[in-house]
């Protein structure tokens, strides 16, 4: 157990260091000058070069690579040149936003998906599951923004049930921007069902033809025992992985859905950072994302390794 929780934690600081590498050169590589971008396209040579000497871009790209891991080891993700504030208080502001759109989004996909999985597998054959097999590829085909604009169409404009993005005034009560969370959480929660709906499906289809479920129906166990006292337990495992696997599903939809619904979440925040080449509070943002997502899956792997002898290995 031990070992695994060691290799386990092992492989994720080694995809946290393969991302931030993947980051930094994907940004200081783009064409461009940065200091130009930032200071703006009237400024002059002298400040230019003070913009390149205080964000470190005069130096080697191994220097600068270092030094921001050194920084990050200690907490400290950079200055945001956009919001001259230091990007760690700047996501803390934002995540808030954020949270409210992935924790409900989250337990909808999850309460949607997991029984819609179970049923189809339960009654394989039957019309719900030809139903979800013929489904799943095509929602799983379709990209979050394009179904993002058809639920805005469709319950904003055409039904007039929920209001459009930047609607409620400030001052507007809690309900009301309740009813506006709703379609982004919709938009947010929906693409990440389909590829769940068929994980869970596929892995109780495996669990009620298992050896041991077949033995047990032999012995003329009713179909309801077999499915929730072994089927399910035995599916728990790969159902378990596919969730952890989603949580990516519903970090990258932020910075689509976010910005098309106004909302000030990190996933805006990243969209605003592209836009201004504010380099490190994009470094800052898809670092967290990357470390929340890394974060999800460490106990999922860590229960593996405790309930499954071969994860140890």
């Amino acid at each position: 157990m031990l070992n695994c929780l060691a290799r386990r934690l092992l492989a994720t600081l080694g995809i946290l260091l393969l991302v931030s590498l993947l980051v930094f050169l994907m940004l200081r590589l783009t064409p461009g000058d940065t200091a130009m971008a930032l200071a703006g396209e009237t400024a002059s040579p002298e400040q230019v070069d003070r913009v390149n000497e205080a964000m470190g871009l005069d130096r080697p790209l191994p220097t600068q690579y270092l030094l921001w891991v050194a920084h990050l080891t200690l907490g400290d993700l950079g200055r945001s040149a956009q919001a001259d504030a230091p990007v760690g208080k700047v996501v803390a502001q934002r995540l808030g936003t954020s949270l409210g759109l992935l924790v409900p989004a989250g337990a909808l996909a999850l309460l949607l998906a997991l029984p819609l999985g179970v049923l189809a597998a339960w009654r394989h054959g039957g019309w719900l599951d030809r139903a979800v097999a013929a489904l799943a590829p095509a929602a799983r085909a379709l990209p979050g923004l394009v179904l993002a604009y058809v639920l805005l169409w469709l319950f904003a404009l055409k039904l007039g049930w929920l209001p459009m993005p930047g609607a409620a005034q400030p001052d507007a009560g809690r309900g009301v921007a309740l009813r506006g969370l709703l379609l982004p959480v919709l938009a947010l929660a929906l693409p990440g069902i389909a590829p769940l709906v068929a994980a869970t499906r596929r892995a109780v289809l495996r669990a009620l033809h298992a050896p041991h479920v077949r033995t047990a129906r032999a012995f003329g166990l009713p179909e309801r025992t077999l499915l929730l006292r072994h089927a399910l337990r035995s599916a728990a495992l790969p159902i378990a992985v596919a969730v952890g696997r989603g949580s990516a599903w519903l970090l990258g939809g932020l910075v689509v859905i976010e910005p098309l619904f106004a909302l000030p979440g990190l996933g805006q925040l990243a969209v605003e950072a592209v836009r201004a080449r504010d380099f490190a509070a994009l470094q800052g943002v898809v670092f967290f994302f990357a470390l929340a997502h890394l974060l999800v899956r460490l106990p999922i792997a860590l229960w593996c390794c405790s309930v499954d002898p071969r994860a140890r290995r």
